[in-house]
């Protein structure tokens, strides 16, 4: 979608398809008085009579000489928030006032947002857009076309902007697309999603500042990256480990900044097989790794002037006569032995050997790990926060201040020393689970032991990767989480 700029336009005067009025409950008449006496003063007619009151998300649709004109709630003027301005954006942009209904065109008001103060990174007025950008996406692959296909939105003026939206725009052109892209891989079905093919997505992103390689299973054999192996035992489809670099810093060789993405293509649980009921969602294992995919894409888009290292470790986790055993123990890339109990705990067991990898041939400055990793995190955080765990507090409190931008919120657990007691194994250096209790934290302090002395942090995206419900601009599914925070992260560290 198209974003246009027109100043000196009266609301009367714009030709479009549809008018998009923003008003909070504080609402005293004055931005739109030209409009309402050019409409005989029907908006003051429907506010008085209540019929809209400017509640958060509320709409009303109203019919003028000059077209149609929605009118959209953004609560009270105090009350006001990033988020809050994103969710209204989002319900304007998926109503049934332009979603299906032949509306190419639309121009936003801008008036109302020059009086919110936020305190935020950006104006009111990108957030607003944000959320609607962000709710038109749509997972459509495998339906049949609708006979007749309305037309889409594809312009949206902003009248009388008085903000610069310079870099605003740039995010919009690259980060939206990004989380797209995060969430069409995740989406689509792991028969369509397998390891290789996850690899042909990591090198379409190739070009002048990005190089894609990937080990098959005999040059991981060879960095001894055995704990990632055992968990790619029990497929017939090989296993791809995927290594991006981005050179974008002045400095080539400059320390990168290492983020390692949880990619398992399809987890049945491997021998310790998960219960049937929900194992279809398990294709959504990997979006870990598609959310390090998406940032890639679009860090590449903005050109930031950093060098940046994204290892996925790509496999299924099957059962089969050849899939590792409950009992079996492997050496991961540090010389670490494990002793896997459970087979279906086998995201730690890929994350290590990548983490290990980007450590041993990068040396990166800090190290962040995105995964799908433990069904604990959705006992403890439903499904409204990923859990962040980590060695260093100054970056774990950059993510936090990323998270309250984006709203991709993360919440701290301790990685308490006591948790090293709960991975003692009798035969091998450390066992790969530590039972029911605490198991969101051990899962994490088994990479910690990994990790060394590197800044390093860990988010459990467990609960926030995928909806069940529609959300007021996220729809079911893939919900793209990481892209956005660690972009803004990214952005913020280049300040």
């Amino acid at each position: 979608m198209e974003i246009k700029f027109a100043k000196n336009i009266s609301l009367s005067e714009i030709k479009t398809d549809v008018l998009i009025l923003p008003f909070t409950e504080d609402y005293k008449g004055a931005v739109y008085s030209t409009l309402d006496k050019d409409t005989g003063g029907l908006i003051r007619r429907i506010i008085e009579t209540k019929e809209f009151t400017g509640k958060h998300t509320e709409l009303t649709l109203i019919h003028t000489k000059t077209g149609k004109v929605i009118l959209v709630g953004l609560g009270k003027a105090a009350e006001v928030t990033a988020e809050r301005l994103r969710r209204a954006g989002g319900k304007v942009f998926l109503s049934k006032y332009i979603k299906g209904h032949d509306v190419t065109s639309a121009a936003l008001s801008t008036a109302i947002f020059q009086e919110q103060k936020l305190g935020a990174r950006h104006t009111a007025v990108f957030y607003f857009i944000e959320g609607g950008l962000l709710s038109r996406y749509e997972f459509k692959r495998y339906k049949k076309p609708e006979k007749e296909q309305p037309n889409d939105l594809k312009t949206l003026t902003l009248l009388d902007c008085r903000a610069d939206l310079g870099d605003e725009m740039k995010w919009f052109d690259a980060v939206i697309p990004a989380v797209s892209f995060t969430r069409d891989l995740v989406n689509t079905p792991s028969s369509d999603m397998t390891p290789a093919i996850l690899a042909e997505a990591a090198k379409s992103l190739s070009g002048k500042r990005v190089k894609v390689k990937v080990l098959d299973a005999e040059a991981s054999k060879k960095e001894g990256m055995w704990s990632y192996l055992s968990v790619a035992k029990g497929s017939v489809e090989p296993p791809k480990f995927i290594v991006i670099e981005y050179k974008g810093g002045k400095d080539s060789k400059k320390a990168p900044v290492a983020i390692i993405g949880k990619s398992i293509t399809f987890d049945s649980g491997g021998i310790s097989l998960k219960p049937a009921d929900g194992m279809e969602k398990m294709k959504y294992d990997m979006a870990g790794g598609a959310a390090t995919l998406g940032i890639i894409k679009a860090v590449a888009a903005l050109s930031l002037p950093i060098n940046i290292v994204a290892v996925l470790p790509a496999t299924e986790n099957m059962p089969s006569g050849s899939a590792t055993r409950p009992g079996d123990v492997v050496t991961a890339i540090t010389g670490k032995t494990i002793e896997i109990l459970n087979t279906d705990a086998e995201g730690r067991l890929v994350l290590v050997d990548a983490i290990g990898y980007a450590i041993k041939h990068y040396k990166p400055a800090v190290v962040i790990d995105m995964a799908t990793l433990t069904g604990a995190c959705s006992i403890a955080l439903g499904n409204e926060a990923a859990a962040m765990m980590g060695n260093n507090e100054s970056l774990m409190d950059d993510l936090k201040k990323a998270s309250a931008e984006t709203y991709e919120r993360v919440w701290q657990m301790p990685l308490y020393e006591e948790f090293k007691d709960y991975l003692k194994s009798d035969v091998a250096d450390i066992k790969n689970i530590g039972g029911r209790t605490g198991g969101l934290i051990t899962a994490a302090y088994f990479i910690s032991e990994f990790v060394t002395d590197t800044p390093w942090v860990h988010l459990d995206i467990a609960s926030t990767a995928f909806t069940d419900k529609d959300k007021p601009y996220l729809c079911k599914g893939a919900t793209g989480i990481g892209v956005r925070l660690i972009m803004n992260y990214l952005l913020n560290s280049n300040d």
